[in-house]
């Protein structure tokens, strides 16, 4: 959580999360999921390729999201 900083302290809060996980999908640890879903905030975990496309179909949807990309 501490590696997101600012982005959960963002006014209004992001709808939910893209967790872009590298190059392989990886699911996060449950306290996380659960921590962001305390926060009204869902996650959505893919590879970083598909977050990537993700954010920009979104964005032009003009939803209110956040996302943490790992490299590839």
């Amino acid at each position: 959580m501490a590696a997101l900083g600012t982005v959960l302290e963002m006014q209004p809060r992001p709808e939910f999360l893209l967790l872009g996980t590298g190059a392989r999908l990886a699911q996060p640890p449950r306290p996380f999921v659960r921590e962001l879903e305390a926060m009204d905030i869902g996650i959505e975990a893919m590879d970083s390729r598909a977050a990537a496309r993700a954010w920009g179909v979104l964005r032009a949807e003009e939803r209110w999201i956040a996302a943490a990309l790992m490299p590839l």
